[in-house]
């Protein structure tokens, strides 16, 4: 499991993370998602060194980065939803992005040092770095761009809100008890299958018309979300009642590949492309 856990988390920092820092903002994030992968190589490096205080001291570099990062969340929560009532569903979405690899960093940090922050495992701790590179920062983050690109609705507002109450839900399961974390992971597994209906739905026929590699990224990544989020409820439903469902390092290369390749990676490079096609027509039309 370990292996492919940090080959997973690699593909997190090295990439996603900068790619999806220029979907959120390609002018203001766009120095900082090129120093990215710099910024995060002492955490790829650490990951496959043993615990101690070279790993721990690698890990802390990157996790300074990522709160470097969180710190320009609170920017976003200004632009307020309808009639000012609280922030703008797409920014509440790109907030919790902008903060989750914080909360990865600091769980590698204390991973990496042999810690068990807060009496956590280091196992799972050492799943918590994952979890929030792309539950937290990918998931949130392509929750966020679909709500903006679709048509306005309810369904709209529940995948923006839903995904980034679900991620706080599921770490706050973590300190309180499995049947926490179950309702953490039933609020995320809505927000994501809102998700998928939505790219299928609105944004996945308006690419396929445009673009057939584009079309069918979306497509994969909509539907992959159905299967790995069964899993997750699965794998929660089990730990709070006590039957049967998969372990952990099943997980890892079941819901854990599918959500990095299937969905993550899918979505990103899908959103890459929708992005670019939409700059390539402006200029055109001027």
């Amino acid at each position: 499991m370990t292996v492919l856990v940090n080959l997973i988390v690699t593909l997190g920092m090295l990439y996603v993370v900068p790619a999806g820092l220029r979907l959120i903002d390609p002018v203001r994030l766009r120095g900082t998602a090129r120093i990215w992968p710099l910024l995060a190589a002492p955490g790829a490096v650490c990951l496959w060194l043993p615990r101690g205080v070279p790993a721990a001291i690698l890990a802390a570099l990157y996790a300074a980065a990522t709160l470097a990062l969180a710190a320009r969340a609170p920017a976003r929560l200004p632009r307020t939803g309808p009639f000012g009532r609280g922030p703008a569903p797409a920014e509440a979405a790109v907030f919790t992005a902008l903060v989750s690899p914080s909360v990865a960093g600091t769980a590698l940090v204390a991973e990496r040092a042999g810690h068990r922050l807060f009496g956590f495992d280091l196992d799972i701790l050492a799943l918590t770095v994952p979890h929030f590179h792309f539950a937290g920062f990918t998931a949130a983050l392509v929750a966020g761009l679909v709500c903006r690109a679709s048509a306005p609705g309810r369904l709209a507002r529940w995948a923006a809100y839903s995904v980034p109450a679900g991620t706080l839900l599921v770490l706050l399961g973590y300190f309180v008890d499995d049947w926490a974390e179950l309702v953490g992971a039933v609020t995320l597994t809505g927000g994501m299958w809102a998700v998928a209906r939505l790219t299928w739905r609105d944004i996945r026929p308006g690419a396929c018309a445009h673009d057939r590699l584009t079309g069918a990224l979306l497509t994969v990544s909509a539907g992959v979300l159905v299967a790995t989020m069964l899993l997750a409820l699965w794998w929660a439903l089990g730990e709070a009642s006590g039957i049967a469902h998969p372990t952990l390092t099943w997980m890892a290369a079941t819901h854990g590949l599918g959500n990095a390749l299937g969905f993550a990676l899918c979505s990103l490079l899908a959103w890459r492309r929708l992005t670019a096609g939409r700059v390539t027509r402006t200029e055109t039309a001027t």
